[in-house]
């Protein structure tokens, strides 16, 4: 018989609100990511991952100038030691530290391939060797003497630093990028000179403003270059609330070539673009004929960024060249300000540059103190060494001898000569070859020297204003090892403004120029057809539909269309469909209401003068440049109530001085134009009265040519200004009923051309 099987007992069960576990969790979860993963401190610009491969390197020694060690090592023991969250994030962090297209100031020295400006990857940790570089250096000065807190490790089985010692501004000066729960960050690098001149300004004036320190920070400075085109303004605002962004474009200029030839050359491309995914966009739009300006592309680069873009031709205009390359591709980066950062290593907060900068300063005069305490205690203990070594000396056989014949010497040392516990000890364990080096002068020199250090650290510890002067030192040695003139230290970034061009021409320059043909439908669908074509009978059209009106135009050419709501709105063509199929509705492109319909379609050529009227008799003359909008919800220029509406557009054509109206119940009559207002909104002045119905058409023309109308098979008519004689009259009058052979449905049948 086998063995009866007795189920455990249940475990306890506790009932929990899931809404409130889940806030719990969510809650930790989001902390935990800002705190330890995502957010830099604000004293030494690091992450943990940063700071922890940098203290990993530390405790394998390698120092700058040092032999390199394998990547795969440094990973290894950053994981096992401090960082158990996988080798790849830890090599990723590693390399991104080592990049000099990434970093403006490298912490990480790489020997073998860590990637390029390409977007190629690294090696994998087993081929590459790295080591510490001279800003690294800076950061970790002072970790041994007890310059920073520690706390445990992940497993307690060692101590971690909490922050670094920092005695570089490597918040601003390497910049940091992060995405945490809820917030995020985004610190391009600085010029680290700039900064150290900026900190010594606040250091003289503690209470500076974030505007004052723009006379030493000017702006970013990308370890790619590139040049910012944001207003001095703008750049205030940013450094001033902690959050904005810097319009920064590629650095190029014009080579000449044989015969008049020339191409563009790019020298310098936006920080944290990839080289050559830029190329494969611009190559992409240039199949796409999307850049009718640019001719070709190819990359000349080797250790440098060598772009060349060549012309289509040598007539084009460089600059507006290269502003279609610019709005169009990553020549021209956004690159985003958000000055989120972890203050005290706890508390998430947008600070402003002046904030920045006297957060790291703080760092560094709380380092200062800790480590002249330590400093301090060391000096205090040497001395009190120093005086039992000096006892010793002077008495070398009695204590020879105590420790000869005694069996616990120790206590009989610190009863005979009135020494302390460390002086006995440092006697008993003092070596035989050192007696001879006990010679009361280097004893006495060696204690002279101590206490005058002594006597400086303790004046440092007492005066604010002291400490401030040592910090400031500090400070002034960083600014000479990366000064403007050194290699590194050199601004790269430079300052301009965007180039004005005329819009007009900056559109065209974005679109090959062609012929088209415009066809819209009478249920409002749009379409394009390449060149000029003048018979349009074997189109096809839905069911129920059919040709609405026709023109011509190119590629390049805005469309203005005016809505029974009385708004223009403005049309691309280059963004109308082809001709294949119907189309597409002409709504898609714009938000017109849904109980609006179309009254009329034409080419914007600019500077022309419209006559616009509702359907109850009322209008004025508006400018064509004032009907154009920018946004797709158009613009309001004639004012009408439903059911009204607007009903008809015109052109006013130099030399015309009358208007003629007809309306709908077949009445029409001529005044004067300048009975008419000019206006860039509004209602208008009454053109005609009305009992029932409404107008119907408007026309201008010149009373020395006559009035000319069209009919329905296309044939012309005409009238002189002496036949029509019955019809004039003044603005809002009723009218007559129109000469013989005008067309029945009322309308004079003139197109804008």
């Amino acid at each position: 018989m086998g063995k009866r099987l007795i189920p455990p007992e249940p475990a306890e069960i506790h009932e929990v609100q899931l809404r409130e576990a889940l806030e719990e969790r969510y809650l930790a979860y989001a902390l935990s990511t800002i705190m330890h993963r995502a957010l830099p401190d604000a004293r030494d610009g690091l992450k943990p991952v940063h700071r922890r491969i940098l203290y990993g390197m530390r405790l394998l020694r390698l120092d700058p100038g040092t032999p390199f060690k394998k990547s795969a090592k440094i990973v290894g023991d950053v994981m096992g030691s401090f960082h158990p969250h996988g080798d790849q994030s830890i090599y990723d962090a590693l390399v991104r530290l080592a990049q000099d297209f990434s970093s403006r100031y490298p912490l990480v020295d790489g020997q073998g391939n860590f990637g390029n400006i390409d977007g190629d990857n690294p090696a994998a940790y087993r081929y590459t060797e790295a080591r510490m570089t001279d800003v690294a250096r800076l950061l970790l000065d002072g970790i041994d003497e007890d310059g920073v807190a520690f706390r445990a490790n992940y497993d307690g089985q060692s101590k971690e630093p909490v922050v670094l010692p920092g005695g570089f501004p490597n918040l601003l000066a390497n910049g940091a990028q992060g995405i945490a729960v809820g917030m995020a960050t985004a610190i391009p690098p600085h010029n680290a000179a700039e900064l150290c001149d900026a900190a010594l300004h606040l250091i003289e004036k503690p209470d500076a403003k974030s505007k004052a320190l723009l006379r030493f920070v000017k702006g970013p400075d990308f370890p790619t270059g590139g040049i910012i085109i944001d207003s001095k303004e703008s750049i205030a605002e940013a450094y001033t609330t902690g959050r904005g962004a810097f319009r920064t474009r590629a650095k190029w200029e014009q080579e000449e070539g044989a015969r008049g030839t020339w191409t563009v050359v790019v020298t310098q491309i936006p920080w944290l673009v990839q080289k050559s995914r830029l190329i494969e966009k611009i190559a992409e739009l240039l199949n796409e004929k999307k850049l009718p300006l640019v001719g070709d592309i190819r990359d000349e680069s080797a250790e440098d960024v060598r772009i060349v873009i060549e012309p289509k031709s040598r007539s084009v205009d460089p600059t507006l060249m290269m502003e279609s390359l610019f709005r169009l591709t990553e020549l021209e980066s956004r690159i985003p300000l958000n000055l989120n950062v972890l203050v005290k290593g706890r508390i998430p907060k947008v600070l402003g540059l002046a904030e920045c900068l006297r957060e790291w300063l703080d760092h560094l005069r709380d380092v200062l103190l800790r480590r002249s305490e330590y400093r301090k205690g060391q000096i205090e203990h040497r001395l009190e060494v120093l005086g039992g070594y000096l006892i010793a000396y002077l008495n070398i056989d009695k204590v020879i001898k105590i420790i000869r014949t005694e069996d616990e010497p120790k206590p009989v040392l610190m009863k005979a000569f009135n020494l302390t516990e460390i002086q006995a000890e440092a006697i008993l364990n003092m070596r035989l070859r050192s007696l001879r080096k006990l010679e009361e002068f280097e004893i006495r020199t060696e204690d002279k020297n101590l206490r005058a250090e002594l006597k400086g650290i303790n004046a440092v510890l007492k005066s604010e204003t002291e400490q401030w002067a040592k910090v400031g030192e500090q400070v002034r040695k960083v600014r000479e090892m990366f000064g403007p003139k050194t290699p590194l230290g050199k601004r790269r970034t430079q300052f301009a403004d965007a180039p004005e061009h005329d819009l007009a021409a900056i559109e065209e320059a974005f679109v090959e120029r062609e012929p088209v043909t415009v066809v819209i439908s009478d249920k409002g669908w749009v379409r394009t057809l390449k060149g000029h074509v003048e018979d349009l009978s074997g189109l096809n059209f839905k069911q129920d539909d059919k040709l609405g009106q026709s023109f011509f135009a190119e590629t390049t050419s805005k469309l203005l269309l005016l809505a029974t709501n009385g708004r223009f709105y403005a049309l691309d063509v280059a963004k109308l469909p082809g001709g294949r199929g119907h189309g597409e509705p002409i709504r898609m492109f714009i938000d017109m209401e849904q109980d609006a319909a179309i009254v009329t379609v034409f080419v914007h050529t600019g500077g022309r003068k419209f006559l616009i009227a509702s359907h109850d008799g009322q209008g004025f003359v508006v400018n064509e440049d004032e009907c154009v909008g920018s946004t797709r919800k158009g613009k309001q220029i004639l004012n009408v109530d439903v059911p009204n509406e607007a009903r008809a557009l015109t052109v006013v054509s130099e030399g015309d001085d009358s208007i003629a109206v007809i309306g709908d119940n077949r009445k029409m009559v001529i005044f004067p134009l300048d009975q008419v207002p000019e206006m860039t909104r509004g209602r208008g002045v009454r053109l005609q009265k009305y009992k029932d119905g409404g107008l119907s058409d408007i026309a201008t023309f010149s009373s020395k040519q006559g009035l000319g109308w069209r009919d329905s098979a296309g044939r012309e008519f005409s009238a002189t200004m002496k036949e029509l004689a019955e019809w004039r009259g003044n603005r809002a009058d009723a009218g007559r009923l129109p000469p013989k052979g005008f067309p029945k449905s009322n309308k004079f049948g003139r197109s804008i051309a």
